[in-house]
């Protein structure tokens, strides 16, 4: 744990419990990055597997709520979403300083991040890296060089998708603001008839700063979808209350240095 502290310092400064509570709620002023002391983490979030899909893991506390209001402050300074009809924004090969700073977190977190053993398929044959992230992906260089931001006024969501495959396998995905519920379902076999009875949508409740990793089956076999009308979103019997929703996806392109 202290390894990681040192790390996550590092790259974004001393921890905001040094400083004055008026500085808690203060965004950062001026900062390459966007990033101030308060994005150092407290105790090291805790890693969850979706069961029901192979390659699917949840952090749902990735961010606290500060580091959630520095990085939203970084997206807005990039001017993407000043006009309500621009609600969606592309960057490939170099990235904005803050983004290079959110793959260093992902990839120290998953080699430093706690999880559940309870929780994770694990054998013999593979560790609990393996698990959350396959290490033929966490060690790649870079780990991802393409970002998709979208910001989703209420009702506003994405249709049931496989991503790309001009991307590779491996996939971050950042929920910020309201929060949401998005299903998987599998991919259609060819061969199945009309007969053959659809498998029920998982829900993967995502709530504000958590982090979805992608990968394997669940980033080839199953698609992803965030349905916000009303109705569609519901976790443990209670309808979400829908705000405002920011979302960031990083990905490697395929045959990419």
């Amino acid at each position: 744990m202290d390894d990681y502290k040192m790390i996550i310092q590092q790259a974004f400064g001393d921890s905001s419990e040094d400083t004055d509570d008026d500085d808690l709620h203060r965004l950062p002023e001026s900062s390459v990055t966007g990033y101030e002391a308060e994005l150092v983490f407290g105790d090291i979030p805790e890693w969850e597997q979706i069961n029901e899909i192979k390659g699917l893991s949840l952090c749902r506390d990735f961010l606290t709520p500060d580091q959630q209001s520095a990085l939203l402050a970084s997206i807005l300074q990039e001017g993407w979403f000043t006009d309500a009809s621009h609600n969606q924004a592309m960057r490939f090969g170099d990235l904005p300083a803050w983004a290079n700073e959110l793959s260093t977190c992902i990839r120290e977190l998953i080699q430093y991040g706690h999880f559940d053993p309870e929780s994770m398929d694990i054998t013999s044959e593979t560790d609990g890296q393996d698990c959350i992230f396959p290490s033929k992906l966490l060690n790649r260089e870079p780990l991802f060089n393409q970002l998709i931001a979208n910001s989703y006024q209420p009702g506003e969501g994405i249709c049931a998708h496989v991503d790309l495959m001009r991307f590779e396998d491996g996939i971050a995905l950042i929920s910020l603001e309201s929060p949401c519920v998005m299903h998987f379902s599998r991919v259609e076999n060819e061969d199945a008839t009309n007969e053959k009875q659809s498998e029920p949508k998982i829900p993967v409740y995502l709530t504000p700063g958590s982090l979805l990793l992608i990968s394997g089956e669940a980033r080839y076999q199953w698609k992803h979808e965030i349905n916000r009308k009303p109705g569609f979103q519901k976790w443990e019997g209670e309808e979400i209350v829908q705000k405002r929703r920011t979302s960031i996806t990083l990905r490697k392109l395929c045959n990419s240095e």
